[in-house]
């Protein structure tokens, strides 16, 4: 059973082999990926080679699906909180899995994460 959701930034970290994102992630049990982390760590390969690499470390991590009801709720938080926070969709999507489940969305980027989950969104390292 998944314990938490990664962001794209987390991933990214451990794609670049930053130091304490390893070392925490030595330290967790399951963790998941939404499609739309998929999606933009896949965007953000510059080579076959990098998202080859990209795809072995993304397997590593359950794929949480979305459900409809995500979709929803992720536009009531966009409609919300893009023009106070600058909070973008993605970041939305993202957040709305882990709202759904009620899991902790690691990432670095409290900023764009707090007033979307709250206490849910906590930094990993």
């Amino acid at each position: 059973m998944v314990t938490g959701l990664l962001d794209s930034v987390v991933v990214v970290d451990l794609l670049r082999s930053h130091p304490p994102a390893a070392t925490w992630l030595a330290g967790q049990p399951s963790l998941g990926v939404s499609p739309v982390v998929w999606l933009e760590i896949i965007d953000g390969a510059a080579n076959s080679q990098a998202q080859e690499r990209a795809v072995k470390l993304l397997r590593r991590f359950e794929l949480v699906g979305m459900a409809s009801e995500d979709f929803d709720w992720a536009i009531r938080q966009a409609l919300k909180l893009r023009l106070s926070h600058n909070v973008g969709p993605m970041d939305c999507l993202i957040a709305s899995t882990a709202h759904r489940l009620g899991l902790p969305l690691y990432s670095r980027n409290l900023k764009h994460f707090v007033p979307i989950l709250g206490d849910l969104a906590q930094a990993p390292y």
